[in-house]
């Protein structure tokens, strides 16, 4: 399950330096994440690093991104290839 940012979000710019896949980017008026490249954290932390520091708490999951933790380890993998 990928996770999105919602228009809750202050722009306060503690989660863009913390994902670890450099999902996380400014988009027009907030920060956004891409579901591409977002892996929960999944093959680099036990938590999502975004949610655990947002301190507004607009990080939920994206429900059109539903993945299981299995296919969130094989994007992992995948981005990492290189």
């Amino acid at each position: 399950m990928a996770l999105m940012i919602t228009d809750e979000c202050i722009n306060c710019d503690v989660c863009e330096p913390a994902c670890p896949n450099n999902a996380i980017s400014m988009g027009e008026e907030y920060y956004q994440i891409d579901p591409g490249k977002c892996t929960e954290c999944v093959g680099h932390f036990d938590e999502p690093q975004c949610v655990m520091l947002c301190p507004v708490a607009c990080i939920p999951v994206n429900p059109a991104h539903i993945e299981t933790r299995e296919t969130l380890l094989q994007k992992y993998q995948r981005l990492t290839a290189a």
